[in-house]
């Protein structure tokens, strides 16, 4: 059901960006009387699920879900229809019609993409608001697991200060400075104390295979007992929460293994909180020095039971533009401090880059309108951004081409264009496929 469910956002999201940004070349096109020949969804390699001709354009569904296109009669793209550029140019084709003209097509599918995640988070903040949890309610600090983390000397307790002498207010405010962290303020046992990053912290922390940073101290809260639980049959429930083992108070999940570890395979006294009423059970540990529990990451509860304080914002739909706006910029930024530190080999950020493998692991394994609208409007973003790159074979070389055009007044050569797009597509699927293999390499060694 897990993957049904994350399978099912993933085609939705990519589907819906594929289409508007496709749309953002068509509409112009049209508006240019310029031929579209083909729309597609997914690449039709060899055949198609589904196509009908309408007009001038064939409309279809690919079989290969790796993207999607439309075919522009007179333009060199990645079809490489020579035949059709060797004949005399035709008023109706891309290349017969002025260059601002053919700026404004290149320019829609990005445009589309930009103002799609705007309209998104203008959207989303309307109706869902904002919710963040302040960094000052979390009394104890946070759990750290993550190998990459503690290499560089953080520990379970520690309370985030700053990131580089910026105040981190907000839990949300971490994401945001992680990228380009070069040092961390922690408060550790009521001293601060600032730890330098390594220059390759990025790609530590991907080399870690973990997603995990810097995670809230929770209760264990029983979210699911197996059945081959050696507490399967125990007088134990989901939505207890286990506050004692052995008389030992267990206020945080983070401190069960600390002590069971010379437990093992032992049976202890427990003290549970259900219903708001303290009960007292057995429960047995295994020979791994675990209860065979799963515990909940998150719960409203928690909240309630004051292990932190969530700050929520409600905005009129008047609010909800600036509020949508402040999301849209805070995250253009963002993203391009990522590819920054991408194609910057000495932070190792490009270890972490992933293809649609680390895209679907991004989707909720339950579904959650506000995240995947939040998810789906990075990931406009991100297409947008990607695709302004001065790579022949995508919008943004052909972008650059015109505007060398436009700026000298010369055109370059078809020949020229056929084999910058060659040159391109080389390059795009050298990314594709470094990308892809990271997914592959991690799966393997993780």
């Amino acid at each position: 059901m897990e993957f049904i469910i994350k399978i099912s956002q993933f085609l939705l999201s990519l589907s819906l960006l594929i289409v508007l940004h496709e749309l953002g070349h068509f509409i112009p096109a049209k508006l240019f009387k310029t031929k579209v020949e083909k729309f597609y969804l997914f690449f039709d390699v060899k055949f198609s699920l589904f196509k009908k001709k309408i007009g001038d354009t064939v409309y279809g569904i690919g079989w290969l879900p790796l993207g999607g296109y439309v075919k522009i009669a007179g333009m060199i793209d990645e079809s490489m229809d020579k035949e059709q550029m060797a004949q005399p140019p035709q008023p109706w084709e891309f290349r017969s019609k002025p260059a601002w003209q053919r700026l404004i097509i290149m320019l829609g599918g990005v445009t589309v993409n930009f103002i799609l995640a705007y309209v998104i988070y203008v959207a989303v903040s309307f109706a869902y608001g904002d919710a963040t949890v302040s960094v000052a309610s979390l009394e104890d600090g946070y759990w750290v697991e993550n190998p990459a983390l503690l290499d560089a000397g953080f520990q379970t307790g520690d309370k985030i200060v700053s990131i580089n002498d910026t105040p981190i207010v907000n839990d949300s405010d971490i994401g945001l400075n992680i990228i380009k962290a070069e040092k961390i303020t922690v408060e550790r046992n009521g001293v601060e104390k600032t730890i330098d990053l390594p220059e390759d912290f990025l790609g530590q922390l991907s080399s870690s295979g973990r997603k995990d940073l810097f995670e809230y101290r929770v209760p264990f809260m029983v979210s699911e007992i197996a059945d081959s639980s050696v507490n399967a049959k125990k007088d134990v429930k989901v939505g207890d929460i286990i506050t004692s083992v052995n008389g030992e108070k267990l206020k945080y999940f983070d401190q069960l293994s600390e002590m069971t570890s010379d437990l093992k395979g032992q049976t202890v006294e427990a003290e549970i909180l259900r219903d708001d009423k303290t009960i007292s059970t057995e429960l047995a540990i295994d020979k791994d020095g675990k209860f065979g529990i799963r515990p909940y990451g998150n719960h409203p509860k928690f909240e309630d039971l004051g292990y932190y304080d969530v700050t929520r914002i409600d905005y009129t739909f008047g609010e909800s533009f600036g509020a949508g706006y402040r999301k849209f910029t805070k995250t253009i930024s963002n993203y391009g401090d990522q590819l920054a530190a991408i194609f910057n080999p000495s932070t190792g950020a490009y270890k972490g880059l992933g293809g649609f493998k680390a895209i679907y692991d991004q989707f909720s394994s339950v579904w959650s309108w506000p995240y995947f609208w939040g998810l789906t409007a990075f990931l406009s973003i991100m297409l947008a951004i990607l695709n302004l790159l001065p790579i022949p074979a995508l919008d943004g070389g052909h972008v650059m081409f015109l505007l060398y055009e436009m700026i000298s007044g010369r055109k370059p050569s078809e020949k020229f264009l056929e084999r910058a797009q060659v040159i391109g597509f080389f390059i795009l699927i050298a990314l594709v496929l470094f990308a892809n293999g990271n997914d592959i390499f991690k799966a393997i060694t993780n």
